[in-house]
């Protein structure tokens, strides 16, 4: 396979894929993956420990699942977005773009959601895909692919989100801040050779924006 082949594959894409495979499969050999024991030292999001200083649990939630279909419909839906995306902005924009959104969608929750239910699971990063979709149908109106997905991908967060409404133990404050960090990131972190897209009157707001809600959402987090 040349270097030219190489670059195209979707290298950081199986990377996620891979991790959280071998962390569910640690989960299965260390109690099970509905153990809370177990989704704790794996890494899961309890909002008390992260008040203790356990800041860490803000990221790596994203990397921990509950059960087979948790599992296989996070990577299903990592699998084909990850891809799409990664082939836009490049292994190593498309990583930040993910595990800052997962901290975002954590932060999110850390500030609003239950204090004493464990949380895991890369949907706050995948809600954060979806929302970099939606900036750039938004940033690249004249390109009508970008602009079918973005309406695609709004539609699906709208139908997402109503649905968590009616579900049990869904983390809707998780997908919430996913979706708001990834449309923000996008407005950040520029697509490769299309950096004119981005004005910097743009990235200011969109950084002033990141930098509040990742402050006040760790300041509500840390006072409740």
């Amino acid at each position: 396979m040349n270097e030219y082949r190489l670059r195209e594959l979707p290298i950081m894409t199986y990377l996620l894929l891979i991790i959280q495979i071998l962390v569910f499969a640690w989960e299965l050999f260390n109690g099970g993956s509905y153990n809370s024991a177990t989704l704790i030292d794996a890494g899961a999001k309890v909002n008390q420990l992260v008040q203790m200083g356990q800041w860490w649990r803000l990221l790596t939630p994203i990397f921990v699942h509950i059960g087979w279909s948790h599992l296989l419909i996070n990577s299903l839906t990592l699998y084909f977005v990850g891809i799409l995306l990664e082939r836009v902005y490049g292994a190593w924009r498309f990583l930040l773009i993910y595990l800052l959104s997962g901290l975002g969608g954590n932060l999110m929750s850390f500030a609003f959601g239950s204090n004493f239910s464990v949380a895991a699971g890369a949907s706050t990063s995948l809600f954060g895909l979806f929302g970099v979709f939606v900036s750039l149908g938004y940033f690249f109106r004249t390109n009508p692919a970008l602009r079918a997905w973005s309406q695609q991908f709004l539609i699906l967060i709208v139908f997402n989100l109503v649905a968590d409404l009616f579900m049990g133990q869904i983390d809707i404050w998780g997908h919430i801040g996913g979706v708001l960090s990834g449309a923000l990131l996008a407005g950040i972190i520029a697509v490769p050779h299309q950096s004119a897209s981005l004005t910097n009157k743009i990235r200011l707001l969109c950084i002033t924006g990141v930098l509040l809600l990742f402050g006040v959402l760790y300041y509500v987090g840390m006072g409740r």
